[in-house]
């Protein structure tokens, strides 16, 4: 049964007085979740259509064996489109740097209603550069959507369950991500990208419903109003939104560490997720009712993800469950890129499955390595290097996959350093096992 009025054990550092903490069942944790549905749905489809915008935007009748011929648009266009998209949401820091000021309600419902609004703009595309522009401009919203609903979750929770709401809040990402998917699949041609995009508005006009029972975490409240020596900063300059310079002299290297070890897995996992169905439909000639199937396969696998990596964070720890899981996932997409389709398929699914594993332990460990008075805009730090990671990754897998015309030669020099760089998880601190104020006292 959910616990809504269990309270953490005192703490030992002499912070005032214990919180009221919930389990991972709580409606402001559901309510997270769903925020992260209308997030996913949005933000996914530049990956669904992404095939649909390449034929609409690209040279018709172009024949012979280069990517262009392919799928419509060359890969080095593709890979800078989808890197300025993704560069956008490095405006996400600031955004959620807010909420360490303003509150973590208050972003929040205005990040994800905003980002909705302005990715429905999409549809109204007239060429492939305005797509990616219109696309681009609701991509910080959302992404500091996904990155404060985890805040949420984890400041809600007491540590046995903090895997667990962190893994709701990542399945509705994965939800409304596979919604879009399915949405597209079942319409076929009948639903074009701009019909998909404009689908974006259903999620705006239920905001009033979905946030009905979202609530300001007690942590957050207790920094905020109780305790003046800790008091959040007031953001009278944008250098306070800076979080390194806000950051202890001895967290620091946690952080750093911690912010190349994202990279390095966004450096993979961007390209690998984002190509997929163009590779599978435009290169292998997979129908859409074929990806469509994946999908809905991914969608147990992905839950069955989630269990097995909340699993693998409450018992193997958070370093060690992370460490694994990066080093699947860059091993998936070597296997998703290796020219068939049963291929494709299994390492899709395989590396959705490892991502999925991945969530939990990497959302606890970021909480819990650092202070509430700074945590939302570590994780907008931390989105920011999942979107450098990504980018850097998206723009080489691209040129190389122009360059050599060939998707399983570029698969493979990029995964393979992502695997080593698994390895350097030990070196952070683990945290399972400590509430908040013993994992990271402010």
């Amino acid at each position: 049964m959910t616990s809504t009025g269990a309270t953490s054990q005192p703490p030992t550092d002499g912070t005032p007085r214990p919180v009221t903490l919930h389990g991972w069942r709580h409606p402001a944790i559901l309510t997270a979740a769903g925020l992260t549905i209308a997030a996913g749905f949005a933000q996914f489809g530049a990956t669904a259509a992404l095939g649909d915008v390449a034929k609409t935007f690209g040279a018709a009748g172009t024949t012979g064996k280069s990517i262009a011929a392919q799928v419509g648009l060359s890969g080095t266009t593709l890979g800078f489109g989808l890197a300025v998209i993704r560069l956008a949401s490095l405006l996400s820091l600031p955004l959620t740097g807010l909420a360490d000021h303003h509150g973590r309600r208050r972003t929040l419902i205005g990040c994800v209603t905003l980002g909705l609004a302005l990715t429905a703009t999409a549809s109204l595309s007239p060429t492939y550069w305005w797509f990616v522009a219109l696309f681009a401009a609701g991509r910080p919203l959302l992404s500091a959507t996904n990155a404060l609903s985890g805040v949420v979750a984890a400041e809600e929770t007491r540590s046995r369950d903090r895997a667990k709401a962190i893994a709701i809040v990542t399945a509705g990402y994965g939800i409304g991500a596979g919604l879009t998917a399915i949405a597209r699949g079942t319409a076929g041609s009948h639903l074009s990208f701009r019909g998909l995009f404009a689908l974006a508005l259903i999620p705006l006009a239920l905001m009033p419903l979905l946030t009905r029972r979202l609530e300001e975490p007690e942590r957050y409240q207790r920094l905020s109003h109780t305790d003046p020596g800790i008091a959040v900063i007031p953001p009278s300059s944008l250098r306070q939104l800076w979080a390194p310079g806000r950051l202890r002299t001895e967290l620091r290297p946690r952080l750093w560490l911690l912010t190349a070890l994202v990279l390095s897995f966004s450096f993979v996992s961007g390209p690998m997720i984002t190509f997929v169905f163009l590779y599978a439909e435009n290169a292998l000639g997979m129908a859409k009712s074929a990806t469509t199937l994946m999908v809905l396969a991914a969608g147990p696998l992905g839950l069955l993800g989630l269990l097995s990596g909340r699993w693998a964070a409450d018992n193997l720890g958070r370093r060690r469950a992370a460490m694994i899981t990066q080093a699947v996932v860059a091993l998936a997409g070597i296997i998703t890129y290796s020219g068939t389709t049963p291929g494709a398929i299994t390492g899709y699914l395989l590396g959705l499955v490892a991502a999925a594993s991945y969530a939990p332990a990497y959302g606890a460990l970021a909480a819990e390595l650092f202070p509430t008075s700074i945590r939302a805009t570590i994780s907008g730090w931390l989105v920011a290097a999942n979107v450098l990671g990504a980018v850097c990754g998206l723009i080489t897998f691209g040129r190389i996959a122009d360059t050599l015309s060939s998707f399983p030669i570029a698969a493979t020099i990029i995964c393979i350093p992502v695997i080593a760089a698994s390895l350097f998880y030990p070196r952070l601190p683990e945290t399972v096992g400590l509430e908040l104020e013993q994992s990271a006292p402010e």
